[in-house]
């Protein structure tokens, strides 16, 4: 179940991903990544204050990798005192470390954020999966802690023998605020290895049950080919489908509902002149109504033009 922590928050987490990365979901399995093969290059990487005599070298550390964080907010501004300077290598050589034992999960609070949709949903093409957060697969969730300045650590921290909680590195710059981030972190060895991606990162998986699927959000330019792929995939599921469609007013997008959280044949699809595309080269009466939409109902021309 959700973490106590979280009880009072959104049932819903949101993953903005391709249409490659959707069908892989849907078909069964999501992606653990590692902390180097994120977009941020300060990732898990505190400041660690050395002294400055001490020769820059691996630190042994242990991780406990699904510990909650203490609660209370993270020191930034410790000094950095006479005789020492925060060592560059030493931080580097946490996150390589981290690297070889952690697999992270990277959800959102945040349903329809514009920039998500571009960065991560291949500029609105790609799709949103909203997640059940209550769902046991989602357990140890951690939000990443938002601060103006980068933690420091000094080095005598680290060589407590304690293990070190991954909750308590999981900070980013405010820059990153507006993405409401929530993580899911597993050791590696949970995971299975399924190759090597375009960046020489190893893929590391686990089996997500059907079930932890609430809602998928199509993109506005998503095209109708994979349109009509994802409803097939799904049709006889209970994951609702939607279409987030540019408004006709403001920086927001209207949602075009195109599948209730119901299988078809329990419930049938909605239609509109913006889907109708989905079912317009379908035989017989469905095929029929969504043609006549797209022809004649005096919004397709407006609502189909493209953006």
């Amino acid at each position: 179940m959700v973490d106590s922590a979280n009880s009072s928050a959104s049932p819903i987490l949101y993953k903005y991903v391709s249409i490659i990365g959707l069908r892989r979901i849907l078909e069964g399995s999501i992606r653990f990544t590692q902390p180097s093969a994120f977009n941020d290059p300060f990732e898990l990487l505190p400041e660690i204050i050395a002294p400055i005599e001490v020769e820059e070298r691996k630190i042994p550390l242990s991780f406990h990798i699904r510990a909650q964080r203490s609660g209370a907010p993270t020191e930034t501004s410790e000094a950095i005192p006479e005789g020492f300077s925060s060592s560059d290598a030493m931080s580097r050589d946490i996150v390589q470390q981290l690297n070889h034992v952690i697999g992270i999960l990277s959800l959102s609070e945040v349903k329809n954020s514009l920039l998500m949709w571009s960065h991560y949903a291949d500029q609105y093409a790609g799709a949103v999966l909203g997640f059940d957060r209550t769902h046991d697969f989602f357990a140890g969730q951690i939000p990443i802690e938002y601060l103006p300045k980068r933690p420091r650590r000094h080095l005598n921290s680290y060589l407590a023998g304690t293990p070190i909680p991954v909750s308590e590195l999981c900070v980013k710059s405010l820059d990153w605020s507006y993405e409401r981030e929530v993580r899911v972190i597993r050791n590696l060895t949970e995971c299975e290895n399924i190759g090597i991606d375009s960046r020489g990162f190893p893929i590391f998986i686990q089996r997500l049950p059907t079930n932890a699927i609430k809602v998928v959000t199509l993109g506005e330019r998503t095209t109708v080919p994979d349109q009509r792929d994802i409803y097939a995939r799904i049709r006889e599921s209970e994951i609702a489908l939607v279409l987030a469609a540019v408004d006709h007013a403001g920086f927001v997008f209207r949602e075009e509902i195109i599948k209730y959280p119901k299988p078809l044949s329990v419930m049938g699809p909605a239609m509109s002149p913006r889907t109708a595309h989905i079912w317009s080269e379908l035989p017989g009466t469905f095929g029929e109504l969504a043609r006549q939409l797209i022809k004649q109902h005096p919004m397709s021309r407006i609502v189909n033009r493209k953006t």
